[in-house]
């Protein structure tokens, strides 16, 4: 059941019409140089808000997952944009326990200043997860562990997730609309077409769909929508003694990279100048292709 009280709204949202993507692709497929352009980002704002209010139009029982990262945030700033001011369906926070400090403290600051519906559920023990993966693999998987728990839990059709086609290999094979099995599995080989922005919305009884506003985005897409938005971010982001973190995950397979970017226009600077993907920095990135598919193709978002 949706959230939104009012009638009138839920009207306004229901009959909004598809915004082109064709913008959006155009700028995306050439080679930029330097930050974006506003007008690019505009485009790209306008297809994430369109994906939002189609996934909130046509499925019943939605989340959003937060995973407190620079890309989740923006995804919650589109979508209080999408629905005038607030998101009409739970935040899903699933909850290692192994976060940086200021990610917990971000967090239970920004859960309350923007009234979201916060639901925290706990991962079980590393204990319980396949002892034949990789170290941060089997780390990482405690998360699908517990994502699947949530999903048990709550019964939700439709997971928001933060995902960008430009992080690594296996993310660059999603849909927007991306079906998940009735066990929650993702196949690679039964991906539906896209074609003119029509998605298909309709999982089957027990599956559910995973949805990706910011897909077609890119790292410096992110930080230069912030930049312009003046959204929150977590101060680890931000270099201090030489190092800053450009991918935030659990303290113990995550690594800070060498910079001097002490703000969102010298970070834009920096990746203007570097060709190395920001989940660099992600034990888990650096695990076999197999061990990363083996958990997509389980749950792992």
């Amino acid at each position: 059941m949706h959230l939104l009280d009012n009638d009138q709204t839920k009207d306004r949202l229901r009959g909004a019409g598809p915004i082109p993507l064709a913008a959006a692709q155009q700028i995306s497929a050439e080679g930029r140089i330097g930050a974006p352009t506003m007008d690019h980002l505009d485009a790209l704002e306008a297809q994430s808000i369109y994906i939002f209010r189609e996934a909130f139009a046509r499925l019943k029982k939605l989340a959003l997952l937060w995973s407190l990262g620079k890309d989740s945030n923006v995804m919650i700033w589109l979508a209080r944009k999408a629905f005038f001011g607030r998101v009409p369906f739970p935040a899903l926070h699933v909850d290692t326990g192994k976060k940086f400090p200021e990610m917990y403290a971000f967090r239970d600051r920004y859960g309350k200043e923007w009234e979201l519906d916060l639901k925290i559920e706990p991962c079980p023990s590393l204990e319980t997860i396949d002892p034949t993966l990789p170290p941060a693999a089997r780390s990482a998987a405690r998360k699908t562990e517990g994502l699947k728990l949530a999903l048990g839990k709550y019964g939700f059709d439709g997971l928001v997730a933060g995902i960008r086609r430009d992080e690594e290999a296996t993310r660059a094979k999603e849909r927007v609309f991306s079906p998940r099995g009735t066990e929650g599995g993702w196949d690679v080989r039964d991906q539906p077409p896209e074609f003119w922005d029509q998605f298909n919305a309709s999982p089957p009884p027990g599956a559910h769909l995973r949805v990706h506003p910011i897909l077609h985005w890119t790292e410096a897409d992110i930080w230069a929508y912030t930049q312009r938005e003046n959204i929150p971010i977590i101060p680890l982001y931000l270099a201090k003694q030489g190092k800053r973190y450009r991918s935030l995950g659990d303290q113990d397979i995550t690594n800070p990279v060498a910079s001097n970017a002490s703000n969102t226009e010298e970070i834009l600077i920096e990746l203007d100048g570097t060709k190395v993907p920001d989940r660099a920095g992600r034990a888990l990135d650096h695990a076999t292709e197999d061990a990363i598919e083996r958990l997509r193709v389980a749950r792992y978002h």
